[in-house]
């Protein structure tokens, strides 16, 4: 069976007008064109689907059945049609995004609000998280695409760099430190110091940079807000980086640039390598990769 959407809208038209010139009128067909629709489909169907006299047209047993099914068919059709246009223009849709706290916090919601202003029919989904669980919300499809750092292991997905972020130390504005218009490794010896999670990017990261030098761990927090608090009361130092350190304002906390050794961590668009993106997710993707560029502007980068 061919049964097309104009075949059907001949059929529903001929069924309400019972008259073959004016339901050819309504379709805006000849009325030899539209007997010619009409037959062909009842050719399709291998069925009469009415019958016709001098003066009317009725529809057949089978004609009865077929318009039920007929109208269902049409108005899931005109539906599936306005939803695809309403995608297709950005009056609907969905985008979903996990992104590094750092960047939900400071300079994802500016974006976020501006695609919200421009498309207020897409529903927007965001998770605030580590990397690793980034990366898990974009395997599994929960995510269309992370802003997060590259993990060990990225099979299947592929990783676009978005921004390069520095790193800073952060101490209470009467550490001895704070005298020091930048630091290296060598003055973060026996200090005390506030770490992140083992889980963090950013844990990651320094422990590397600074290996094998030992640093003296006096608390491990999973929050960068604990991080401030800690240092503004003087229980130790951290190292953060850039997109980290509006958490960071507090009048008793100083931020010193990390000179040595010199440490970066890269910002990723992460998806999943052979899934295109929906027309929602990458509408947002593109106004993000437009408005990158207010984070290396605030870098230094341009």
């Amino acid at each position: 069976m061919n049964v097309s959407v104009r075949d059907l809208r001949a059929f529903i038209a001929l069924v309400e007008r019972r008259n073959f010139t004016r339901a050819a009128e309504d379709c805006y067909l000849s009325q030899s064109a539209f007997s010619a629709l009409i037959q062909n489909l009842e050719t399709s169907l291998g069925t009469r689907l009415f019958t016709r006299s001098t003066r009317r047209v009725e529809l057949t047993a089978a004609g009865q059945v077929f318009n039920d099914s007929a109208k269902r068919l049409l108005t899931e059709f005109v539906q599936l049609d306005a939803d695809m246009k309403d995608h297709v223009q950005k009056r609907k849709g969905r985008a979903a995004v996990a992104a590094l706290p750092s960047l939900m916090a400071g300079w994802l919601p500016v974006v976020l609000k501006e695609f919200r202003d421009a498309y207020p029919g897409i529903t927007t989904e965001i998770w605030d998280t580590l990397s690793d669980e980034c990366l898990a919300l974009v395997r599994s499809g929960r995510a269309d695409f992370a802003l997060c750092a590259a993990g060990a292991e990225m099979a299947g997905l592929s990783a676009e760099p978005l921004c390069t972020d520095a790193f800073f130390v952060v101490m209470h504005k009467d550490h001895p430190l704070a005298r020091k218009k930048s630091i290296v490794a060598g003055d973060l010896a026996n200090q005390p110091f506030i770490h992140l999670a083992h889980t963090t990017s950013v844990r990651q990261l320094l422990d590397a940079a600074i290996r094998p030098m030992s640093i003296n761990g006096v608390v491990e927090v999973a929050h960068l807000a604990s991080v401030a608090s800690l240092v503004a009361n003087q229980v130790g130092i951290s190292v953060i980086p850039f997109l980290a350190l509006f958490q960071f304002g507090s009048p008793d906390i100083v931020v010193r640039p990390l000179r040595e050794p010199k440490i970066t961590r890269t910002i990723y668009v992460v998806m999943q390598r052979d899934k295109p993106l929906s027309i929602a997710a990458d509408s947002l993707l593109t106004l993000l990769k437009k408005r990158r560029s207010r984070i290396r502007s605030e870098l230094g980068m341009d």
